[in-house]
Parts: structure tokens; sequence; C-alpha cells
């Protein structure tokens, strides 16, 4: 397995790398698992195949002193028409009925698409290619569970036209398909999805509206107008006990009053406690806006570190005239990237972060899933506070687990497929007559005591 593992994702990502523009689906018929006694030349006889066409699918079989073993795994590509071994008189043929996909998908291996942006020419390529690969390692663990899935991908660029790339027959065969990043493609992959019956994982694009009527669609994350109404919800069922400081920061850059806007109406709305104040006041001003007989809850409008570096510097004066005073911090997602700068005083303030994605320094899981990137691929992940490669695990392992299980009938409800994830938690809700948009959110709580804990909603 390990040896499938190197040669299969080494050579597969690379592949793509080497793309042009254009879509391009891969280049092989299947993987074959090598049986005792097996020879190059005998399963290139049997696939129609030269020896040398058998050896440019498997590049690994040039390396010096390479040995074709028992268990090991090799690309079978589609053999190439040979023009002086055909008869020069046609021979007539019967016909054949058309071909018909069998949809359920329960009791057959399950077929996977992925059409995203895999090149090496900027940012977004770089971070699907990543994706990629950990919907790969997602398929490899899936198959020691006993549940097959036949990957096929495209590489789709932004400027690429997607009703291209859907001519492919390959497409329409597909029981999931995974993409695209960009949101002008949504909805030509969408109407695709509804003609041949095909589910859809939106991995990361948020501004199409599709998902309200398309109901093959499956939409991860949502809008930041969603997600603010979900935080806010949420804080308040934890915090509406407490008296809520929001702290003006004077960032004219910040995105953030968005948050606090829906916060403070849904505050009004249920007569809690909040006050206002600045963090340029003065100590006796910004004292007062702070309760001595309730649990405080700190909220700045702005996610910048050096705005949270002053706030901190201020609530630690704070504590020395007032020690006695209980407060605690509600942040950004953002704050995840801070947590060398800021980590003791995210305990010493009990701090909440809000976010739909996180694995937590500490996990086993985690840290095998690195060493295991790194032993297939040669390289670390790439540094983001979302791990690509984690996420693309993630998603892949929910999906094609819960089509495996229930086919068609899949709806990715809370519970239906009994997966813990390694960072993207997922529960999905359907919207009227629409798709399946995920609602899970969860909170990063570190806890005077040290700890780190993770409230999953």
């Amino acid at each position: 397995m390990k040896r499938f593992l190197r040669y299969f994702f080494m050579l597969t990502v690379l592949s793509f790398v080497a793309e042009t523009a254009l879509a391009q689906t891969q280049k092989f018929k299947e993987l074959h698992k090598v049986k005792r006694k097996e020879t190059i030349f005998g399963i290139a006889r049997d696939n129609g195949l030269t020896i040398d066409e058998l050896i440019e699918a498997n590049p690994e079989m040039k390396t010096p002193g390479y040995e074709l073993r028992k268990g090991d795994y090799i690309k079978i590509p589609y053999p190439p028409r040979h023009p002086e071994l055909e008869s020069a008189t046609p021979q007539p043929q019967m016909p054949t009925k058309p071909t018909v996909v069998e949809r359920d998908m329960r009791n057959r291996e399950i077929r996977v698409g992925v059409m995203l942006p895999l090149h090496n020419d900027n940012g977004d390529g770089k971070r699907m290619v990543e994706y990629y690969r950990g919907v790969l390692m997602a398929c490899d663990s899936l198959r020691v569970n006993g549940i097959s899935t036949d990957i096929r991908a495209w590489n789709v660029p932004e400027n690429a036209d997607i009703q291209k790339v859907l001519k492919d027959p390959k497409a329409a065969e597909c029981d999931l398909i995974i993409g695209p990043l960009y949101t002008k493609q949504v909805k030509a992959l969408g109407d695709y999805a509804v003609k041949n019956d095909i589910r859809v994982l939106i991995p990361f694009s948020i501004n199409s509206n599709e998902v309200f009527d398309n109901g093959n669609l499956f939409q991860v994350f949502q809008n930041g107008n969603q997600t603010n109404n979900s935080y806010v919800f949420r804080f308040y069922q934890r915090f509406k006990d407490s008296h809520v400081v929001i702290i003006d920061c004077n960032d004219s850059t910040s995105t953030k009053g968005s948050f606090t806007t829906v916060l403070r109406r849904k505050l009004d709305q249920e007569g809690a406690s909040y006050s206002l104040t600045n963090l340029k006041s003065g100590e006796t001003k910004f004292k007062q806006s702070f309760s001595t007989t309730k649990h405080n809850v700190v909220v700045l409008n702005t996610s910048r570190s050096q705005e949270l570096n002053v706030a901190f510097a201020k609530l630690n004066g704070l504590l020395m005239t007032s020690p006695t005073l209980q407060i605690s911090m509600f942040g950004y997602p953002e704050w995840l990237m801070y947590i060398r700068q800021h980590l003791d005083n995210f305990y010493k303030f009990d701090t909440f972060i809000p976010s739909t994605y996180y694995m937590s320094p500490l996990s086993h899981r985690g840290e095998h899933f690195k060493k295991k990137y790194r032993w297939n691929f040669h390289q670390d992940m790439q540094p983001y506070h979302q791990r690509y490669a984690v996420t693309g695990f993630d998603q892949a392992y929910f999906m094609i687990k819960g089509l495996h299980m229930y086919g068609k009938q899949f709806t990715g409800a809370s519970g239906m497929v009994g997966y813990t994830p390694l960072q993207t938690p997922l529960h999905f809700e359907r919207i009227g007559n629409g798709g399946m948009q995920n609602r899970a959110i969860l909170f990063v709580h570190y806890t005077k005591d040290n700890k780190i804990e993770t409230i999953n909603f």
C-alpha cells in the first residue's frame, strides 16, 4: 500500500502541473494490482500494449534496479490504435444498446470527478493541487475500509470554458463531481449535474445562488452574511446572561463591522446588556464599560493583530486595578493565525474564536496526517491556517462514504455518516426546494487552565 501511495500520488499530481489551460482527463484506463509471477511483458501483452507503452505510463519502471513485485499498483493506459495491425477490410459490427450508467453506487465503486484549477501557475492552482492530494489520500483510506473509488480529474483554471470540459463523456459517468473553484462556473456545472443526475460538492465558492434552486448541489461554505448570522446566533446562546463590551478599534480597513452590526441588532432585540467603548478611551471611561456583577465578553470590531495587541494591553491594565472582573474575549477566524504572538493572552482571557474549520496542533490524527502527506509527496503542506489537503480529505471522505452508504438518498445531514473530521465539520441542511448547505460551525475555546477545546454546533 505504501509503495502504491508513493507512486500513484506523486505521478498523478505531477501530471497536472504539466497540463495546459484546457481541461484534460487522466490518460490511464485502470490501476492494476500485480499478481504473483506476473511480468511487465505479460501485463503489456494482456492489455494490448507494447512494453515501451506500459513503461511510459509508469516512469518509475525506468529507475535503475526497478523490480515488479506482487501487490504493486501500476497504471494501465488506454491502448493506442495500431493501424498496421487492423484489417484493411472493415468488419461489420452488431448494433449495440446505448450505454446506461448505473447510478446505484452502494454496491460498486464510487465514480468521483474533480474539476478544479490543478496547475502550478498561481496560488489558486497550488492550493487546489494540495486539496486534490487530500482527496486522493481520502480515497486510499476509504479503500482500506472496503470502499472503492474511480477517480478522474480535469484541470479547470479560471479562464477555462467549463462547457468544453463537460463534453468529455467521462464526466457524465461520475456519481460525484468536486468543484468548481470559481463562482462563474457553478451554473454550467449545476445544470449539467441535474441533466445527468450527478451530485456536486462545491468546496469553496460562496457567492453563487444556484444552491437555492438546484437540488444536486452541496455547498460547503456560506457567504459572509450567513456566517455572521450563524456566529451571532451561537454567541447569544452561550453568552445571553453576560454583559457584552464592543470596542471600536479605529481601523478604517476593517470588514468586521458587519459582524458587530448583526450582533448589536440581536442584543437590542433580546434586550441584552451591552456597552460601547473605544480602544483610545482613557482608563476611567474604559473601565466604566465593564460590569462588576456580570461576566463580561469583549468583542473588537477588527481582526488585525496590532489592535488585538493593544486591546490585550488595556485589558491587562484593567485587571491590575480591578482583579475581580470576569472577562472573556470573542474573536474572529483570523486570530487563529496569531497563536504564537497571543497564546498566553488567549488562555488568560478565556478566548473564543468562531470558525468553520480548525485542526488542533495537539491532534494525534492531525500529526499522523502531516507525516503521511510528507511521506507521500516529499514536502510539507503549505503553511495556511486552513490546511487545504486536510480540507480535501475531510470533504471527500464524508461525501464518498455517504454516497456508498445511502446512494442517491444521501443528504449529508447530521449523524448520517458518523465521520469525525480532522479539520472541517460537515452537516448539511436542505435550503427550501434547492440543494444542501453546510451549517456546521465551531468555537475554538482557549480555557483559563491552558487547554484548547473545540465546541461544535
